[in-house]
């Protein structure tokens, strides 16, 4: 029986578009890829839009994800970028739905409670955790492409679909004991210095 999951994880944005793709296999998650998509040649944000969504289904084309992760656009005052980023997100979400993929969304917050312990951390404190778990040898030039990859490990973390082989066979879910970052903790030892 083939478990393998590959996840793309999206951090959506106006300017930039973060992507990284976690292989999942043996309960265990391992780097793929990750990058960036630079919007900031396109001046029409209805262009943006049309990139967008043939940019994240190049990507799903590249990497036959069968998960997709995103994360939900954050609070913030001004009115006009807020519907301007719900706009890309949606648009991104509405590429993997016409690629038939599952979607989920994660609010920042969770993302990197999930990934460093605190819901506050920064894009840096997320960046170096999420190289060291994944044993990724060289940081990316832009952090936005970190996060698309925080956006696939909260996935993976998460324990809404996180299924362990041993389980998986059965049928059954793994109970809450089994889930999320203590988990991972326990079954990956001396991957976190």
């Amino acid at each position: 029986m083939d478990t393998k999951r590959r996840i793309l994880g999206i951090d959506p944005g106006t300017q930039m578009i973060g992507w990284g793709v976690v292989d999942v296999e043996g309960g265990k998650p391992r780097f793929c890829q990750m990058g960036v998509i630079s919007l900031k040649g396109e001046k029409d944000h209805f262009a943006k839009l049309g990139r967008i969504f043939n940019e994240i289904g190049g990507l799903v084309h590249r990497f036959s994800p069968n998960e997709f992760a995103i994360e939900s656009p954050f609070y913030g005052k001004n009115v006009q970028s807020m519907l301007k980023l719900g706009r890309a997100q949606g648009i991104a979400i509405a590429a993997a739905l016409n690629a038939g993929l599952p979607v989920y969304e994660y609010a920042p917050r969770k993302i990197k409670q999930s990934i460093t312990g605190k819901g506050a951390a920064s894009k840096e404190q997320v960046s170096s955790v999420i190289c060291a778990i994944l044993s990724v040898k060289e940081l990316p030039e832009a952090l936005d492409a970190t996060d698309g990859l925080a956006a696939a490990l909260c996935h993976f973390l998460s324990g809404d679909v996180h299924i362990s082989i041993r389980k998986h066979e059965k049928g059954a879910r793994q109970t809450n004991k089994e889930r999320g970052w203590e988990a991972f903790l326990k079954n990956n030892p001396g991957r976190i210095k």
